[in-house]
């Protein structure tokens, strides 16, 4: 076997490409890898606020130093959707419970992976055998030790191995699980799979503990202490969190569950919250002296997704049509305040490697020609269109608002069916139940992460887009291990989904963090993630 113990150098094949913060940004919400639901729908966050964007931590200036303990009150705009990290879908969700949860690794500050769970790994010439060590002394929240066992039973469940529905896409391709003793768990893959490395940041559970939904127990740096539907979200410090070098300095954190991003400020302003993800630059002017605003890309896709499978939606002379008949240029100046970049597929830039170039050009605003695409499909004179939108996401309402309009100058007639957050993840996420919805994807490490949703067996690809070209590419790129023909797979593959308009394709809008000046110590991410471990109030 190749013994790879350098997590960071080795992966370079399989991350993305260093990625640069700046305060115009380049992508939007980013999202951690969550449930095996890897669409992982988020919210899209207006432009850069203010200051600067970087990838480094805050500066502490003239700071004394760390002041020990404290509380951090977060301001988040959607409830938590499940506590299990296996069968929560919500990227919110996700940001919050890593706290809670460790994997085998964790997304680093560059997109690479970092060791968490496991200090070392093996990979078999012939790509199909993972071997993993494991830390020893890691204990679970439960005071439980992490063992091999811990591993094999949870990933026999994302597998399905367990004799159940399997419960993450991306175990699909492990075979068998072996523990030859209690550090050591080997993972056989029935074909290779380039994607599976970084599929090991999801978390490992305590074997045998089905109560997750209820009181959620992990090995991470914070505790899950209660949750209060609509209310509070409350995480306090691991005392024995195993990596004491990285050991959490706050005693508590507090998600405050917000909907409303006016009384978030205001609540910010005021004192009574810490901190408010995803603040907008008129959010941010309203704050005055006091605050630090962190900016800087996300690494999202915010989309117009189109059911395929639902007429007229089905003709991609229709789904071209649409395409040409949006400004996203307009979206970008009037919805994300300009900061924003505009996106022609489901990648973003800010995966350098793996990002085809010019296919935000492919379908440039042309009125003329959507109306002309209209009447060779048959719909001369318009039809009407329902976009289902989740009401607690102003961004994702206010594009609506303005696609809206834009369609009417070709005669589509489009109406804006605003729900509650877990009615669109069961009704359009899961079900598939719409006509035309507004998202934003999740950036993820992996582009079979983010390009594998399209693919006509993934089980929550709500965009209902089948094509055998396509699944062919994702299916060669898996398998793929020269880095440059793998990157050269997913360009074709992005230029067919654009080709054949799966989606409207707008932006990847920048996200800013606002809190108190005197909390430091937070870090950007190519993923949405809070590491409130790293986090600290500034010593008097």
């Amino acid at each position: 076997m190749k013994l790879r113990n350098s997590f960071v150098t080795v992966l370079a094949a399989l991350m993305i490409t260093s990625l640069v913060l700046s305060g115009c940004g380049t992508n939007g919400t980013g999202g951690n890898s969550s449930g095996g639901n890897s669409a992982a729908p988020t919210t899209g966050s207006k432009g850069n606020a203010g200051n600067t964007g970087n990838a480094k931590p805050q500066d502490t200036g003239a700071s004394s130093g760390k002041q020990a303990g404290g509380t951090i009150r977060v301001a988040m705009a959607t409830e938590p959707d499940n506590l299990d990290p296996y069968l929560s879908a919500a990227t919110d969700t996700g940001s919050m419970m890593d706290n809670v949860f460790d994997g085998l690794f964790e997304a680093g500050e560059n997109s690479e992976l970092v060791p968490a769970l496991a200090e070392s790994y093996q990979v078999s010439e012939d790509g199909l055998a993972y071997t993993f060590k494991l830390r020893q002394g890691v204990k679970f929240h439960n005071g439980s030790g992490l063992t091999s066992k811990d591993v094999d039973y949870s990933y026999a469940k994302l597998a399905g191995l367990n004799g159940k529905e399997p419960l993450s896409s991306k175990f699909a391709a492990v075979e068998k699980i072996e523990t030859p003793d209690d550090y050591t768990v080997v993972i056989k893959l029935k074909e290779k799979d380039a994607a599976f490395l970084a599929a090991n940041i999801i978390a490992i559970v305590p074997k045998d503990y089905e109560e997750q939904s209820v009181k959620p127990i992990g090995a991470g740096p914070f505790k899950f202490a209660s949750y209060t539907p609509g209310q509070q979200l409350v995480l306090e410090k691991n005392d024995d969190f195993y990596d004491k070098d990285k050991a959490p300095t706050i005693d508590r954190v507090e998600f405050k569950i917000m909907p409303d991003p006016n009384s978030a400020v205001l609540a910010l302003k005021s004192g009574d919250i810490d901190m408010v993800p995803g603040i907008s630059s008129q959010g941010a002017l309203q704050l005055g002296d006091g605050f630090d605003i962190v900016s800087g890309p996300q690494n999202m896709v915010q989309l117009m997704a189109l059911n395929n499978t639902v007429k007229p939606l089905n003709d991609v002379k229709v789904r071209q049509a649409i395409n040409y008949a949006v400004d996203k240029d307009v979206i970008i100046q009037t919805v994300a305040e300009g900061n924003g970049v505009k996106l022609g597929s489901n990648m973003s830039p800010a995966m350098k490697m793996y990002y085809q170039e010019g296919l935000e050009k492919r379908y440039e605003h042309n009125v003329e020609e959507a109306k002309k695409l209209l009447k060779e499909a048959g719909y001369e004179n318009g039809f009407k269109l329902t976009i289902t939108v989740p009401s607690n996401y102003p961004f994702h309402v206010d594009t609506a608002q303005v696609i809206a309009e834009q369609l009417k100058a070709v005669g589509i007639q489009a109406t804006i069916k605003q729900i509650e957050w877990s009615s669109w993840l069961e009704d359009v996420y899961t079900n598939a139940k719409y006509e035309a919805t507004i998202i934003g994807l999740t950036g993820k490490l992996d582009p079979q992460e983010v390009l594998g949703r399209y693919e006509t067996k993934y089980a929550k690809n709500f965009f209902k887009f089948s094509n055998s070209e396509f699944d062919a590419l994702i299916g060669q790129a898996r398998q793929e291990i020269d880095v440059n023909k793998r990157a050269e797979l997913y360009k074709q593959a992005q230029t067919l989904l654009t080709d054949q308009a799966a989606a409207v394709y707008i932006m990847d809008p920048s996200r800013s963090v606002a809190m108190k000046n005197t909390l430091k110590g937070f870090k950007m991410y190519p993923v949405q993630k809070y590491d409130f471990a790293a986090m600290y109030y500034e010593g008097k």
